[in-house]
């Protein structure tokens, strides 16, 4: 049987889902014990197998060879070899999707699937339409259309791979799921779910606006309040700060407010009072520094003396 030219079944493309499939998280170990060629990806209509499927130049490649066992199977090589087929496309089972923005290309709408199993490969009549690819997830089989039941997620990120505003993940999680009423383990789903709830409603949304504004403001006012505590920051300067902290947010005042030192009154510089005395510090002669035993010693013998005794028990007896 003679192998026909060798195919491109897969590239990293941006397909008809949305989506487009890394090459090399394609898993072919499966497909090539049982490399099945089908038709138009019907179970039932198998057409014969493909030869050599393996990563060539970071796309999936591989020969067509047609059985001919059923009249399907012949005409379809006789359209092949003339021309009126020509072109093949995968039946892959999803295992793990990103939307790492940079997996991300331009055009792209959903999620970037990184990890796949090749379950079968067919000949098709129109690539890149509703039938160019097959997907399945989860055993069932993917649907385009933003109103399937089983359609592939939307990215959070437009064509220019920005953030969308609504995208949760631009917020720190817990912080939000909080202030959106929620407990600190809600999952995107229920975020998303509850950000459109109050989207919805526009009198629930700028109260919610009024209370994220409230917390903003509070966490301001706590900041200031500290840094006056601290001696950082005079009374009379307040207000400069809780202006300034509406202004840069709360987390750049605290760098703010972090990098000041506590305010010294100049009297303590004038006239410091005198330390104590650092043998009060001491209790045995094992406190004292090695370096100040001898001064003690001279300067203070009595001291030294006493806390001879306090470590050993006995009297010391100076020369």
């Amino acid at each position: 049987m003679k192998k026909t030219n060798k195919v491109r079944i897969s590239s990293e493309s941006v397909n008809s889902y949305g989506t487009r499939i890394l090459t090399a998280g394609i898993d072919i170990a499966q497909y090539q014990r049982n490399p099945v060629l089908l038709y138009m990806h019907e179970r039932g209509q198998v057409i014969g197998y493909v030869a050599d499927i393996h990563i060539e130049n970071n796309e999936l490649v591989g020969c067509l060879m047609f059985d001919e066992a059923t009249e399907l199977s012949s005409r379809c090589k006789k359209q092949w070899e003339f021309g009126s087929l020509k072109m093949v496309s995968v039946g892959l089972d999803i295992v793990s999707m990103s939307d790492d923005p940079a997996l991300i290309l331009p055009e792209q709408t959903a999620p970037t699937i990184t990890q796949s199993k090749l379950i079968e490969v067919s000949v098709v009549d129109i690539g890149a339409n509703d039938d160019a690819i097959a997907l399945h997830r989860d055993g069932i089989r993917i649907q385009l259309g933003k109103d399937a039941a089983n359609a592939l997620p939307l990215l959070h990120y437009n064509n220019n791979n920005s953030i969308n505003p609504q995208n949760p993940k631009e917020m720190d999680k817990e912080k939000l799921a909080l202030l959106l009423g929620l407990t600190t383990d809600a999952d995107d789903s229920a975020i998303s779910t509850r950000i459109s709830e109050l989207m919805k409603d526009g009198n629930e949304a700028a109260t919610l606006r009024k209370e994220i504004d409230t917390l903003r403001a509070a966490r301001v006012q706590t900041l200031v309040d500290a840094a006056i505590a601290e001696k950082k920051v005079a009374e009379d300067k307040k207000q400069h700060f809780l202006d300034l902290g509406a202004k840069i947010g709360a987390d750049e005042l605290q760098k703010t407010l972090d990098a000041m030192s506590p305010q010294v009154k100049l009297s303590s510089i004038v006239n410091p009072q005198t330390p104590e005395p650092a043998h009060r510090e001491y209790t045995k002669l094992s406190d004292v520094p090695a370096d100040l035993l001898l001064k003690l010693r001279s300067e203070n013998p009595a001291e030294y003396k006493r806390l001879y005794k306090a470590e050993y028990g006995i009297d010391c007896q100076l020369q």
